[in-house]
């Protein structure tokens, strides 16, 4: 399995890695927000998870693989820059992947930093699920997401599959203003040509859908009442519109100790430019020393 990497800033610097989320390639980690840290003296590392981007697809009913498999390609990609530890810096599914680093191997993870995410072993998965199929939510769930989330993939699931290249895009652009919330202005015009750099770079879009496929192998990747155990120093960021995760960061911060909590006011679960300086400056503090 080839995973797709590039790094930024010196060899000698301070190392992070940056962790995408579910499906999502590693170059959705603006590079605008990469230069800032790089130039805060930070070696800056990102990557394609398996079946995204440049990285390697497998024909998935050959070739399963679970959530597990995706954790251990963070240990591969650090062992590929000669990396026996880096500060983690995970987005999404990629905060659960260092949270779950950070419990499993806490010599390799010099700090955390999660952003947008969910706690681990906290059961987002269900909750998204029972949103979607309109179930009421057991008491002591995380909260659900957003209604406009939630009926946006009620449509998406019901509509047919788009049939060529300015379909897709669109419907990636549709997806990422949902995404973006509702306390910044939505950038039609740069959520395109992102979308479109994504697409353009893609050995086959399709196969990220293999990353669902590879939940169904999940529950082992999600252990329970662990985030005690992480000793690494940590940062949980929210936005105050999230959309997918609301609170979300709040429970994290809760579960590991001495976690600190900061809410970045406008921003949902995306990462746009009116976020970079001030999401850079807590990345840059907490990585510093």
């Amino acid at each position: 399995m080839n995973i797709w990497s590039e790094e930024f800033g010196a060899e000698n610097a301070t190392p992070i890695l940056l962790i995408m989320g579910s499906m999502s390639q590693g170059v959705l980690w603006p590079d605008e927000f990469v230069g800032r840290l790089t130039a805060g003296g930070r070696r800056v590392i990102r990557y394609d998870h398996r079946d995204t981007g440049m990285s390697d697809t497998v024909d998935f009913e050959a070739h399963p693989y679970t959530w597990d498999d995706i954790k251990d390609d963070v240990y591969r990609v650090l062992d590929a820059h000669g990396l026996e530890s880096a500060h983690l810096v995970g987005h999404s599914a990629g905060g659960l992947l260092g949270q779950f680093v950070a419990v499993e191997r806490p010599e390799r993870v010099r700090s955390l930093t999660v952003i947008a995410s969910s706690p681990l072993g906290g059961g987002e998965g269900q909750v998204l699920m029972r949103a979607l199929l309109g179930q009421p939510q057991p008491e002591g769930s995380l909260p659900e997401p957003a209604p406009e989330f939630v009926d946006f993939y009620r449509a998406l699931m019901a509509a047919p599959p788009p049939q060529d290249r300015r379909a897709v895009i669109d419907g990636m652009i549709a997806e990422q203003r949902v995404l973006h919330g509702t306390g910044l202005p939505f950038d039609e015009d740069a959520a395109r040509r992102a979308q479109e750099r994504i697409f353009d770079r893609a050995r086959d879009l399709s196969a990220a859908a293999n990353h669902r496929l590879a939940a169904g192998g999940k529950p082992d990747f999600e252990p329970v009442g662990v985030l005690h155990q992480v000793k690494a120093p940590t940062l949980v960021i929210e936005g105050s519109h999230e959309p997918v995760k609301p609170g979300h960061g709040a429970v994290i911060a809760e579960q590991i100790p001495g976690a600190r909590l900061v809410i970045v006011a406008g921003m949902g679960h995306t990462l746009p430019p009116e976020t970079h300086e001030e999401l850079a400056a807590a990345v840059l503090a907490h990585t510093a020393g």
